[in-house]
């Protein structure tokens, strides 16, 4: 459990240490959360779920504070799509209402990134590399079975997505700062 939190536990002692301010405090313990979301759903997927789902909704509030002036119609469109089709992807995955609750906080992260400053190319793809790797756990669960992909592609999804996450954010809040 320690070894797989600490993956992305040390993004957020990376983001820590490379970042100033209280906005950069709520992307860090967005980042913590879902560190203590990877041991915890070693325990209990509901418990690791309850620590995704707070790590989404704080990453909500810490990108609503870097949203883009004036996005395109075509970015809104698609973002508000991303946001309809995520939940929905994890309910037909799952076959399971509770899940496709959670995918709503999941889509609103994946949204709320693509509409911020952020680099679309390293967030935006971040995020929809985290999306993919929750909708391959969900086909654990449902009517679909996609073995083999889910055990070679769940963690490389993931943490490449967090990794992109990370790095975007505090890259470019380190480029704000000067």
């Amino acid at each position: 459990m320690a070894i797989k939190a600490s993956a992305v536990g040390f993004l957020a002692v990376y983001a820590a240490h490379r970042t100033k301010g209280l906005r950069s405090g709520m992307f860090v313990f967005a980042l913590a959360l879902s560190a203590l979301g990877d041991a915890l759903i070693e325990l209990s997927l509901v418990a690791g779920g309850a620590a995704f789902l707070a790590s989404h909704l704080v990453a909500i509030l810490f990108y609503r504070g870097y949203l883009r002036p004036e996005p395109s119609v075509a970015r809104k469109w698609g973002t508000i799509l991303l946001f309809l089709a995520v939940p929905l992807g994890c309910y037909i995955l799952s076959g399971d209402w509770t899940i496709a609750l959670y995918g709503t906080a999941l889509g609103g992260m994946a949204m709320a990134a693509w509409l911020s400053l952020f680099p679309q190319w390293r967030v935006g793809l971040g995020a929809l590399l985290f999306v993919f790797s929750d909708w391959l756990i969900f086909s654990r669960f449902g009517p679909y079975d996609l073995a083999p992909l889910p055990d070679l592609l769940v963690w490389p999804t993931y943490y490449l997505g967090q990794l992109l996450i990370a790095t975007g954010v505090v890259q470019t809040l380190r480029r704000f700062r000067r």
